[in-house]
């Protein structure tokens, strides 16, 4: 948050460091289990909360955190790993637990709001200390200057942006649904063939090189950033939970570069795109007829061949575990693991007809349009409430003064 030079009467100027602590008190480890203990790892980019643990700890004692706490993974803080606790917990010591000083002064979920917004994120990497592994500065962290409203307006701010969180997660927890239910009916027609065994009349296997008319990688190109471009150059990273995601700091280029990256790729509508380094396997579709982002080379494009593989299907068994399975086995290199282009172009996979493909996905087709339809309602509040939030945290929109709704 910028401090405003006329401020609301009633706020107050002052530093994170005022109102708040960081958390030191200790839990035994013996105490906590892979759904309490909180590390860097299982912190979910993007303020999307947080994942059991792989494992627990090996010393004795860790950072304690109490419910409602504010928890915030200080390694590379441009992935944007905060979450408002819900229960209570331990911590690794990269992340850095934050608690009010006075709950009187400041509230909670205000706290929240100011740790997760934007101009905090760029604030943390701005000041960072390291290059490799570029760790948040917890000095430079307690000058971070805000505004600071009555405790009454604090808890009304933090209302009306929860309400377009919770809109939120609903559309999200719908779309699990719906995915469930479309891998559900993908595998009563394909889970019960694995490669190598009989199939019924009208299947055959077939390697992905047979079946889509171009596997490539993203750009090899050493690009030029450009600030002031619309368009990105997203990376494997951006590939996460069946979507492509676009943050708020991507390396951003001209329409003159994404011309020229998109010779070689030539994106289009309904590629598959599969991350081929960092976590293998990470699955979408691209679902826009004009794209304003090209991939970096850990992403593989997939474009099927449409009178051979529908990309709804393609999409489907790309996240099956017998595709899962033979792209993991497929992975080279010991220092960093790779899956190279030419191992993609020989993972085999059963498939019918293309006219029994075009009757299975006429029962998907349904479902996968109320996603796209929900995520395009995603999209849209979550930039309303990213414009709204910075205004309602500055002064510059006032809750007491206006009734905000959220249909």
């Amino acid at each position: 948050m910028e401090v405003e030079s006329n401020m609301p009467e009633g706020w107050i100027e002052t530093t994170l460091g005022e109102t708040i602590y960081f958390v030191s008190d200790k839990i035994n480890t013996e105490e906590l289990t892979i759904n309490n203990y909180i590390s860097t790892e299982n912190l979910l980019s993007d303020n999307q909360g947080i994942v059991a643990s792989s494992n627990l700890p090996t010393v004795s004692k860790v950072n304690s955190f109490k419910k409602e706490d504010v928890l915030f993974s200080n390694i590379r803080t441009y992935f944007k790993k905060v979450w408002f606790a819900s229960k209570d917990g331990g911590s690794s010591n990269d992340v850095l637990i934050f608690r009010p000083v006075n709950e009187d002064s400041l509230n909670k979920h205000f706290l929240y709001r100011i740790i997760s917004s934007d101009v905090f994120i760029d604030y943390t990497v701005k000041t960072a200390k390291g290059t490799k592994m570029p760790r948040g500065d917890k000095n430079a962290i307690k000058l971070f200057p805000i505004n600071l409203p009555p405790l009454t307006e604090q808890k009304a701010i933090a209302k009306v942006v929860t309400a377009f969180d919770e809109k939120i997660e609903l559309l999200q927890a719908q779309n699990k649904t719906l995915e469930t239910m479309a891998q559900t009916i993908f595998k009563e027609w394909f889970g019960k063939y694995q490669i190598g065994d009989e199939l019924p009349e009208g299947w055959s296997t077939k390697t992905l090189n047979t079946l889509c008319s171009k596997i490539t990688d993203g750009t090899h190109s050493t690009v030029i950033d450009d600030e002031s471009g619309h368009y990105y150059l997203l990376s494997c990273k951006n590939i996460k939970n069946g979507k492509i995601n676009i943050g708020n700091n991507e390396r951003k280029i001209n329409k003159t570069t994404l011309a020229f990256l998109r010779k070689r790729t030539g994106l289009r509508k309904d590629d598959i795109v599969l991350t081929t380094v960092g976590t293998i396997g990470e699955i979408a579709m691209v679902e826009d007829e004009v794209v304003n982002f090209e991939f970096q080379r850990s992403v593989a494009i997939i474009r099927c061949n449409k009178e051979k593989i529908l990309p709804i299907l393609m999409c489907l068994y790309a996240k099956s575990r017998f595709f899962q399975h033979q792209a993991l086995s497929r992975c080279l290199g010991s220092v960093q693991t790779c899956l190279f282009l030419g191992e993609i172009k020989e993972i085999e996979i059963n498939l019918p007809s293309i006219t029994l493909q075009k009757v299975i996905a006429n029962n998907l087709w349904p479902l996968m349009d109320k996603q796209r339809f929900n995520n395009d309602q995603i999209q849209s509040l979550t930039k309303t409430r990213d414009t709204l939030l910075p205004k309602l945290m500055s002064g510059q929109v006032r809750i007491n003064h206006q009734k905000l709704q959220i249909s």
